[in-house]
């Protein structure tokens, strides 16, 4: 089984998640502008953006490969993640609706989100949550 972590951050926060998270699923790790490999290649894949704005993913680098893959997302099974500052998460409850609508199966049916920096505690759930992506 193939897996990846493909990420972005703006501050290091849901780069420290995207890291746990790899390690915990033994995936590969890429920043989101360092990805050119093929989506249909991998069997798991956790997808991990920080909240931006008006809790939108983050909108120059990451809305838009999230929007040209999500044609490849039928029946895969994914994880979705990220950090935010401020809101209540509704930039995570939002993605994951489209990842649901695209035909993704979500670890855990829905996103980890974590506000701020993340805890040990948080990135031990981080590593728990790339081991159940390849569950």
């Amino acid at each position: 089984m193939k897996a990846a972590v493909i990420y972005w951050s703006g501050t290091g926060n849901t780069e420290q998640m995207a890291n746990a998270i790899a390690e915990g699923a033994g995936a590969e790790l890429f920043n989101v502008s360092d990805f050119t490999g093929d989506i249909a290649d991998y069997d798991r894949i956790a997808f991990g953006c920080s909240a931006m704005g008006d809790e939108v993913l983050e909108e120059s680098e990451f809305e838009p490969f999230f929007t040209a893959i999500e044609g490849a997302l039928s029946g895969k099974t994914i994880a979705l993640f990220g950090s935010y500052g401020w809101g209540d998460g509704e930039w995570m409850r939002n993605w994951e609706e489209r990842a649901k609508a695209d035909g993704a199966v979500l670890v855990n049916g829905e996103g980890l989100i974590v506000n701020e920096t993340p805890s040990d505690e948080d990135l031990e759930t981080c590593k728990e949550l790339g081991k159940q992506l390849i569950a």
